[in-house]
């Protein structure tokens, strides 16, 4: 049986993007209110910077926190394993 596609058009820094995936649409639209939060934040910061690095600067804040967190996690698994 085939997975169900979802469609769900979500705004992130003023731009409408219409999505379509397996993920649950509550999961996208709450994933792109993550990034409008990260992005609107970088742009009150640097107002004169262009969308794209203000996408570019939100991402690699967003993969920064990705890293210390599996890196956290990690070193978790390995002293419940102790």
């Amino acid at each position: 049986m085939a997975e169900k596609t979802n469609r769900v058009t979500v705004e992130i820094f003023g731009e409408n993007y219409a999505l379509k995936g397996n993920v649950e649409p509550e999961q996208v639209v709450q994933l792109a209110a993550i990034l409008d939060k990260r992005m609107k934040k970088i742009a009150r910061s640097n107002p004169k910077l262009p969308p794209i690095k203000v996408a570019v600067l939100a991402a690699l804040h967003i993969v920064d926190e990705y890293l210390k967190l599996e890196e956290d996690y990690i070193a978790l698994i390995d002293e419940m394993k102790k």
